[in-house]
């Protein structure tokens, strides 16, 4: 008798894992250049600025020194060291090296935390619109979604009222993120005060996902780790992508209660095993070296969010709020008619921009485009021409 044909049974919870829409847009994108087409990249959260030059030299003269090998779990002594050391001076609180754990990438932190700590119904509080993985990992084991939805008439701000009346004793994780993808919007110190005094009467942990932190226009950044009582029940998720332009190499690192971090180096040690040892090198560099690029880098798309949204906001059916940080525009396009999914098809194929709907961050982003500022303000200020006149050939295009 012939074999019976095989189907791949895949687990029940991969049916709710979600993806970054950015990846999907880039891809689409791509091949439409691989047909000839000229696209204006605006869809993906990388900065245009190649990783400082004494940070590459740290990883190449690290891997002639023989860092080419497995590492301890937990990252090298000397970049926790460093981190330790980094995250003490910028967030005023003592870090102890043995609370640092270093991870290949910003998402291996918020992966292992909810891995280590979420159980079926156990419910997660979380920003709409928010980084998508936040509710896809939180779908995938399980979790009852508390999102709390993000209002521009706040500034994009989390609601501390909302979140206070979402607390419940099944309450285990709260996902903070400011400054905030996509939106541009940072949390106050009235609001970081405020939640932590409502957290304190919980059993609840927070996650603080800071990777943005040093790209800040306006204010000031306040973080929860640093609020007294916070440091035993918070998670800091930081890394080196944004602030060092070293998205590729893949380096991130969590500040967290000793006795966590020991339970998250037991799930790194059945996933990934270590980090990269060079990249570690890198990473010591990058923190106790020249800071002037990071400088640099946020000083130019300070620029281009100046220049650029108040031309956003020219546009036909668009209203953009100016992002206090991070390197996003968020303009609301509910004046345009077009949802938002609809707009970043139309724009993609018709007019050669690639930007991201703001439902590929959550139903509350729905209304929204989500514009990266991660390009020359050349192109940027292409793509807003290229988007009014497509604008203007719709609005021909009704009156005939």
């Amino acid at each position: 008798m012939p074999p019976a044909a095989f189907a791949l049974r895949l687990a029940a919870p991969m049916r709710g894992i979600g993806i970054e829409s950015s990846f999907d847009v880039l891809h689409r994108a791509r091949q439409l250049e691989a047909q000839g087409r000229t696209i204006i990249h605006l869809e993906i959260g990388e900065p245009d600025f190649a990783t400082p030059e004494h940070i590459q030299e740290a990883a190449y003269r690290a891997m002639r020194d023989g860092y080419t090998h497995y590492t301890p779990s937990a990252g090298l002594p000397a970049l926790r060291e460093a981190v330790a050391e980094h995250v003490a001076r910028s967030h005023r609180v003592p870090v102890d090296p043995e609370e640092v754990v270093i991870v290949p990438g910003g998402k291996p932190t918020l992966f292992n935390t909810m891995l280590a700590l979420i159980e079926r119904g156990d419910e997660v509080i979380y920003p709409d619109p928010g980084f998508p993985i936040y509710e896809s990992m939180a779908k995938f084991l399980g979790a009852a979604l508390r999102p709390i939805r993000l209002r521009e008439e706040l500034g994009f701000r989390m609601d501390i009222g909302e979140i206070e009346a979402a607390l419940s004793p099944r309450t285990r994780l709260i996902i903070l993120n400011s400054p905030h993808n996509p939106t541009g919007g940072m949390m106050t110190r009235e609001d970081v005060q405020r939640l932590a005094r409502a957290v304190a009467a919980t059993d609840a942990m927070v996650l603080t996902d800071e990777i943005y932190q040093r790209i800040v226009f306006e204010g000031a950044h306040h973080s929860i780790f640093s609020e007294p009582g916070m440091r035993e029940r918070t998670v800091l998720m930081d890394g080196f992508s944004k602030a060092y332009a070293m998205t590729g190499w893949r380096l991130g690192y969590g500040v967290m209660p000793r006795e966590f971090a020991k339970a998250v180096t037991r799930v790194i040690g059945n996933s990934t095993s270590c980090t990269a040892a060079f990249t570690q090198m890198a990473g010591v560099a990058a923190l106790r070296g020249d800071q002037a690029p990071v400088a640099r880098m946020v000083a130019e798309f300070r620029r281009r969010r100046d220049l650029c949204v108040p031309r956003i906001n020219q546009l036909p059916g668009f209203r953009c709020r100016m992002p206090q940080g991070a390197f996003y525009a968020f303009p609301n396009i509910e004046a345009t008619g077009f949802t938002a999914r609809e707009l970043q098809d139309r724009l993609l194929e018709e007019a050669g921009v690639a930007a991201l709907s703001g439902t590929a961050f959550g139903p509350g982003g729905e209304g929204y485009l989500r514009f990266s500022l991660a390009n020359s303000l050349e192109n940027i200020n292409e793509a807003i021409d290229r988007i009014a006149a497509w604008l203007d050939r719709q609005r021909t295009a009704g009156q005939r």
